[in-house]
């Protein structure tokens, strides 16, 4: 059995529409999934329908980007964490209301990020972006759009070889604030909804996780004894950039606590990772289990 609970698609920052997700997870022969775009449940709809059509299991998926501060870090100072909503209903109006809202303060955002570039192109004497770049940028945006979207353009301006070097050099230093959803907000929609709430790559040291606040494995748990356990209904303990250290730690962690436990490759089709994380069998036994599927 392949397992992949954890793949993105164009409607967020993924490469792949949602009909070669499809393709290509029958392929590799993905038995259980689920498209996790970020602050977007656009895909969920066509997704659900594939899944019918292919045979596909399938649990209808998101993924969170919720602002979170710990009284002990850095006098309280905010950080991002990611979190995975699951086996929620789609229809759902406020669910959807809250992601549209979301999806409009990121066009504010985006705006204001471009501003904080031309500053920095005025000093080093490269064309500001003008409205004209902002309308290609949203163009080239099938979803929810982000700075990935910008560092691409920057790309293809020539004023960056890769997305990478446009993070590094500008998109780092000129970042505005995301929108702010908070921990108990996004449990109460995911839930509302009927759906469950799983930390994402807890331990993750390139992406939004608790490794940047501590690397220590057990004040990690420590942390989400303390601010994150009521909230939550599960831990992704299987993950593309996880060692193994990290998935026994995590995988102790959700049986003493009685979580639900996922996985997956968290794709976003550069390269195409899709069906490569081990996640277990039984993972997807006890999520039939847990959440009454068929």
């Amino acid at each position: 059995m392949v397992i992949d609970l954890h793949i993105h698609s164009k409607c967020s920052d993924g490469t792949f529409s949602v009909e070669e997700i499809f393709e290509e997870a029958e392929r590799r022969n993905i038995t259980l999934m689920s498209i996790t775009d970020h602050d977007s449940i656009e895909s969920q709809e066509l997704a659900i329908k594939l899944a019918r059509k292919t045979g596909i299991s399938y649990l209808s998926g998101v993924e969170l980007n919720v602002t979170f501060s710990y009284p002990l870090f850095q006098d309280g100072k905010s950080i991002s964490l990611d979190f995975l909503g699951y086996n929620f209903d789609i229809d759902t109006s406020v669910f959807a209301g809250q992601l549209e809202q979301m999806a409009s303060y990121r066009e504010e955002r985006a705006a204001k990020i471009l501003e904080n570039l031309n500053s920095e192109f005025t000093k080093e004497g490269i064309r500001k972006l003008t409205r004209k770049d902002f309308g290609e940028i949203m163009a080239s945006v099938d979803g929810t759009l982000g700075r990935p979207h910008i560092a691409d353009y920057l790309v293809k301006r020539g004023i960056v070889m890769n997305r990478q070097e446009a993070f590094d050099k500008y998109l780092v230093r000129c970042n505005v604030p995301k929108y702010p959803l908070y921990l108990g907000e996004a449990s109460k929609l995911v839930r509302n909804a009927g759906g469950q709430l799983v930390l994402a790559h807890p331990n993750d040291p390139h992406g939004t996780s608790l490794f940047a606040v501590t690397r220590s494995l057990s004040e990690q748990t420590r942390i989400i004894e303390e601010s994150i356990l009521d909230y939550i209904d599960g831990v992704e303990c299987w993950h593309s950039r996880n060692d193994n250290e990290t998935t026994s730690h995590y995988l102790r962690f959700a049986t003493q606590h009685g979580l639900m436990v996922t996985g997956g490759s968290d794709c976003h089709q550069k390269p195409v990772l899709m069906g490569t994380t081990a996640v277990p069998d039984y993972v997807a036994i006890d999520l039939r289990d847990r959440l009454s599927l068929g």
